[in-house]
């Protein structure tokens, strides 16, 4: 069933079952009001009536034996009143009047004749005024619910008439946006749907809107993934080829020297493969964790001293500044100890000589500690600054792949600082530096 009929079925139900409630319910209350005047009316001589027919039952070994006329307890104006006495098993035990029973039971009223809490019986009681009440019970029930019936109905087709109209227009955004939907599931990513609507349809629409540009971006990192990788390989492989062939043609005895190139180039391809490896399993989730209570402060003073040699060769001066008193973490530091040398390596190699890289650890609450790398470099344009920590990705100056790595070492930065429920940020202004925040949670 298509969810425009759905809500309209729905909403359909709901409309005739409330009708339907209020015509039982007007029927019920009036009913009520018509059997509480005639309790008023005639209440008490009916009740005397009972209580005297208890008392004969009782008094006459609980039988209905010898009843006469005379026995009926009546005042001076119930002469002309008809009673129809039954017993139990439904016999007339007693009538009084030449009214037929059809015409005293339909028009009179009822009651039962209780003995110690027992049923002995029950009578009716009918005079002129109680049967045009009982009359006017009937008539006026049926009246009105002739009366809303008819005029319910004719509001109930105006209200299914809205209420398809209504189902049409809520489901309208739906049928604007599934095509796009079948679109995306044939594989056209980035497809967008034309959805204005301001409501919960729109903020759907909008979400959809945002998965599809997501999934295409996700596809066209993936193909330039491979695309890095297969260029990555080809590199060493093609200086490996290269000189395997050469070796061969010469045909004689390998001198050591020849060797090293082809060594170079292998300990490169383990080291990509192995980074692929490990920022697989860290974007999974799978990476194991080796945690361990550190203390940072003294994590960066090695990493500071052990950096001071390839620093001083360009005169560059690191300067570190813990701030607080906190810097124990429950930490894995093998893997911080790999991102803060990749973000001080970084700062080293692109900032011009006799320049200053910073190293400032803080605490801003007693959630996290924080930790800076910044440097007074070359700075990395904002158009880069989205992507930078994408797999393979390298900027035209900062990153080029003749100044840095594979281009997946912030890449996997970035996932050991996730995994530590961790956050890692980067600003950067050209020619002005670049400056990378660190926020890892205390134990």
């Amino acid at each position: 069933m298509r969810f425009h009929l759905k809500i309209f079925v729905t909403m359909a139900s709901a409309i005739v079952g409330i009708s339907v409630i209020f015509v039982l319910l007007t029927h019920l209350i009036v009913s009520r009001s018509i059997e509480a005047v005639i309790q008023e009316a005639r209440g008490s001589e009916v009740s005397h009536l009972a209580s005297g027919l208890a008392d004969y039952y009782f008094s006459h070994n609980q039988s209905w034996e010898e009843i006469g006329p005379a026995d009926l307890p009546l005042s001076d104006n119930q002469d002309s009143s008809s009673i129809l006495v039954m017993n139990n098993q439904n016999q007339v035990i007693l009538k009084q009047g030449d009214l037929p029973m059809k015409l005293v039971t339909s028009l009179g009223v009822k009651k039962s004749i209780l003995v110690q809490g027992k049923s002995a019986g029950y009578f009716y009681y009918y005079d002129s005024e109680i049967a045009n009440f009982n009359k006017i019970l009937i008539g006026i029930p049926i009246s009105v619910v002739i009366v809303i019936s008819v005029s319910g109905l004719l509001l109930l087709l105006i209200a299914l008439i809205i209420a398809y109209q209504l189902s049409k227009w809520l489901a309208s955004p739906l049928r604007e946006l599934l095509p796009s939907i079948e679109r995306l599931g044939q594989g056209e990513l980035g497809v967008q749907a034309d959805v204005k609507a301001q409501d919960e349809y729109g903020r759907i629409a909008s979400a959809f809107n945002q998965m599809s540009t997501e999934l295409q971006k996700a596809e066209k990192l993936r193909s330039n993934m491979s695309a890095d990788i297969a260029h990555e390989l080809r590199t060493p492989l093609t200086i490996i080829g290269g000189t395997l062939d050469e070796l061969q043609q010469r045909n004689e005895p390998v001198p050591p020297e020849m060797l090293l190139p082809l060594q170079d180039e292998l300990i490169r391809l383990n080291r990509l493969v192995e980074e692929l490896r490990t920022l697989s399993i860290a974007e999974a989730g799978q990476l194991q964790l080796n945690k361990v209570l550190t203390d940072m402060g003294d994590l960066a003073k090695q990493l500071c001293t052990a950096l001071e040699p390839i620093a001083d060769e360009k005169d560059i001066e690191i300067h570190l500044e813990v701030l607080t008193q906190q810097t124990n973490l429950l930490v894995d530091p093998n893997r911080i100890r790999q991102v803060l040398l990749n973000m001080l390596t970084n700062a080293i190699r692109y900032t011009p000589n006799q320049g200053d890289v910073w190293f400032r650890m803080l605490n801003r609450d007693d959630q996290m500690l924080t930790m800076i790398v910044e440097d007074n470099g070359i700075g990395i344009a904002a158009e880069h600054l989205p992507h930078l920590f994408d797999r393979f990705y390298r900027t035209d100056e900062a990153r080029s792949r003749e100044r840095g790595g594979s281009g997946l070492g912030l890449a996997i930065a970035k996932q050991y600082i996730v995994s530590h429920q961790g956050t890692i940020k980067v600003e950067s202004l050209e020619n002005q530096g670049t400056r990378f925040t660190i926020q890892l949670p205390y134990a």
